[in-house]
């Protein structure tokens, strides 16, 4: 079926979008109507690439499953890393190394971005966020949350083990060095994201000037912090070294979080208590991916540095996971555009990307898309000016071609 010869899917696909955009206070059930709208329009009417029906269906969730359980256990594991980070005092101690004007939320930005770039990009925008709710004493601007989230998200735009659509790739074959070449782009767009946002941040609630005489850093909740995210990084890469061909069979990533959770309760008791609100968030943000899992998307248009400029945008909206698995099956991309647009390009609304929701987990505040729009439209400049240079300088090369 088919409305101005769109799919139904698509239409049911905006239709539960809008509602996210309008119903900013109520988009967990907003997600779980649209998911289940268009799952029972999948099983009665046309029938999934797996099969036809609840066999269909069933099957389909089979073949989505390791990507929704490793984002369900990233996204909860880190929400806890997070809590042991901002108790760890460190945020509290940061004043007397940063400066403390605009610059000082610059160079905090920054700092995310390198996290970014050898750890997962949700990790480095909740560890932002923790910082941030201490250094501006929790009055933070939604630019420059937006920003955190711009930063975390162009840092691991250039890894491949910095975001899930940038593994993908080094698991597809693609070298290194192909996916690198995206901080071109990036470096410049969190320049750009990054100074804007933190004049705002400055002007809205400037940067603390002293720290604590007397504060003291925990150690043991850093070597939480460290263990957790230690175990996540050398799990990706062994994976992905060893046995790519386990990488889409198995939750590794999530799991080994988990197992690091686990491990060293005893050296410091987690905040349980932030678990319900970060899973309703997560839950909220798996309903999106499933949703966009199941549009009837064969192949995308032909390759070329436009196509890949617009997947960027597409992004913002529609989940950068199977946008990525296309562009690998179709192939003739380069490479590093392709990770910089559909990474970097989540970032421009706040549910584009998974370390836009689980910050938004964090500051609730974020959850208004005109606010993100309105207050954070550095982040569409950074991303289509980043592209620009990126253009002038790197020359295309599809699939790593000379």
């Amino acid at each position: 079926m088919t409305i101005f010869g769109i799919p139904l899917e698509f239409v049911l696909f905006a239709a539960t979008l809008l509602g996210v955009a309008l119903l900013h206070n109520h988009t967990l059930y907003v997600g779980l109507a649209g998911l289940g709208t268009i799952s029972l329009y999948k099983i009665a009417v046309t029938g999934f690439k797996t099969g036809a029906g609840l066999a269909g269906f069933a099957a389909h969730l089979g073949h989505e499953w390791v990507t929704v359980a490793n984002l369900f256990c990233l996204l909860m594991g880190f929400a806890l890393l997070s809590r042991h980070f901002e108790k760890s005092h460190i945020p509290v101690v940061l004043p007397k190394y940063l400066p403390d004007d605009w610059k000082g939320g610059f160079v905090m930005l920054v700092m995310v971005f390198v996290i970014s770039s050898f750890l997962d990009n949700i990790a480095a925008a909740l560890i932002g966020g923790a910082m941030a709710h201490q250094l501006f004493r929790a009055k933070v601007h939604v630019g420059f949350l937006a920003a955190i989230v711009a930063a975390s998200n162009a840092g691991g735009s250039g890894s491949v083990v910095g975001d899930t659509t940038t593994t993908m790739l080094w698991i597809a074959g693609v070298p290194p060095g192909q996916v690198f070449e995206a901080y071109t782009a990036a470096g410049v767009a969190l320049v750009i994201t990054g100074v804007i946002a933190a004049k705002q941040q400055h002007a809205y609630s400037p940067i603390l000037k002293t720290t604590h005489a007397h504060t003291h850093v925990d150690w043991g909740r850093v070597g939480i912090v460290a263990v957790i995210l230690i175990s996540a990084m050398l799990t990706n890469v062994v994976v992905n070294l060893s046995a790519p061909q386990m990488a889409d069979k198995f939750p590794f990533i999530g799991g080994a979080v988990w197992i690091a959770v686990v491990a060293t309760m005893s050296v410091r008791r987690p905040d349980w208590e932030i678990m319900p609100e970060t899973a309703k968030g997560s839950v909220f943000l798996l309903s999106l991916v499933l949703c966009a899992s199941m549009m009837p998307v064969e192949q995308l248009p032909a390759a070329s540095a436009f196509t890949a400029l617009q997947l960027g945008f597409v992004s913002a909206v529609f989940d950068n996971i199977p946008l990525t698995a296309l562009a690998i099956k179709q192939g003739g991309y380069d490479w590093g555009y392709l990770a910089y647009a559909v990474g970097f390009g989540g970032s421009m609304i706040w549910f584009g990307s998974s370390a836009g929701v689980a910050l938004s987990n964090m500051y609730p505040e974020a959850k208004s898309v005109g606010n993100w729009l309105k207050q954070g439209w550095h982040v569409t400049l950074a991303y289509v000016v980043g592209f620009a240079v990126m253009w002038a300088l790197v020359p295309w090369r599809p699939d790593g071609l000379p």
